[in-house]
């Protein structure tokens, strides 16, 4: 397989607009897309029995997030305490470079902080944090003392 742009996450959930303060303004990634698509397209992508609308947003690094909302949203399900108590997609993360930073915006704005009110070391010179955006998905920050250590495939 060759990718020919950088990665794009879905998000689905019943209220786009609840999510894109944290998204922007938080963690300041750009709007490039709102769009509906209608029901007869939907349902033959196998995206939903309804229309939805999608907003496009880009990280500051270029990868894209994708916010999606049914038109006849789903019942909401069952979530743990624990990010490992989940299948399948679990979280994203965002490297970056001041995570002192990132938590102290993510206190301002009251967001849920799964895993304290600091940021952990869980191995020498990575750091990280857990918080939840405000349906739930779980959103990781990690700052690595040698990011090039880490990624020496990214300039």
């Amino acid at each position: 397989m060759k990718q020919v742009v950088p990665l794009e996450i879905g998000i689905c959930t019943p209220d786009i607009d609840r999510l894109l303060p944290f998204y922007t303004k938080l963690l300041g990634c750009e709007p490039v897309g709102d769009v509906s698509v209608p029901t007869d397209k939907a349902k033959s992508a196998g995206l939903s029995t309804a229309g939805y609308r999608v907003v496009r947003l880009q990280t500051p690094y270029g990868e894209r997030i994708k916010l999606l909302q049914p038109q006849t949203p789903a019942e909401a399900p069952t979530i743990s305490a624990f990010v490992l108590d989940r299948y399948g997609m679990a979280y994203m993360t965002f490297i970056v470079s001041d995570l002192d930073a990132v938590v102290k915006k993510l206190k301002k704005a009251e967001i849920n902080i799964l895993s304290g009110e600091d940021k952990v070391e869980v191995r020498p010179g990575t750091f990280l944090v857990f918080c939840e955006d405000p349906d739930g998905n779980v959103v990781e920050f990690v700052q690595y003392d040698d990011v090039k250590a880490y990624r020496p495939d990214v300039k």
